[in-house]
């Protein structure tokens, strides 16, 4: 089994790439490869509502980036997490062109996600952690694919990097994620 973490920040070894790693050694634990993608920073594209994807019905994009070659990935792993901050209330742009994009994709090849596993982490300095978790969990929702839940949002709190391993309850909430995501995995095989 393989879960590909998605790190939406453009900061590669700041506070969502730790969040992230976080529930990535969770899984490592329970024998569950992992690898981390570095979203943030990677120049994907916004979609351009061409609809090639559903024309050709093969789970790709027409627009020539990286992201044709991490759909490979995706289709091939049985998770997916996707660790964003927060800016301006929100996901940064880049992650919200990936989730448009890896959304249309695999909805127009007869939803490729389909009961895939797929999860949020948000690292948040203060405002707007539950509307970057609710938009991706619409990627999930909308293919059809698997939420774990913790035992509370999937949010840990932090602005300068490092801070956010200060952030008890969210660490143990991410700890608890992992647990989870790492069962849900092993009862679906």
């Amino acid at each position: 089994m393989k879960v590909l973490a998605f790190n939406g920040s453009p900061r590669q070894g700041g506070n969502t790439a730790a969040a992230l790693r976080v529930v990535m050694n969770v899984l490592e634990g329970e024998g569950i490869e992992t690898e981390l993608i570095q979203l943030g920073g990677s120049g994907i594209k916004p979609c351009m509502s061409c609809l090639y994807c559903f024309e050709k019905k093969e789970g790709f994009c027409s627009q020539k980036d990286v992201l044709n070659s991490w759909l490979k990935k995706i289709y091939q792993a049985q998770g997916i997490l996707i660790g964003s901050p927060v800016y301006f209330a929100g996901v940064p742009s880049e992650v919200k062109a990936f989730i448009d994009r890896v959304g249309l994709c695999s909805m127009g090849s007869g939803y490729k996600l389909k009961r895939k596993v797929g999860a949020a982490v948000i690292t948040v300095r203060r405002h707007g952690a539950v509307g970057t978790f609710n938009q991706i969990n619409s990627l999930f929702a909308l293919n059809q694919m698997i939420i774990p839940c913790s035992n509370y949002w999937n949010f840990c709190f932090g602005g300068e990097p490092g801070e956010m391993v200060k952030d008890e309850e969210g660490m143990k909430t991410l700890e608890i994620l992992g647990e989870n995501m790492a069962w849900l995995l092993k009862k679906l095989q």
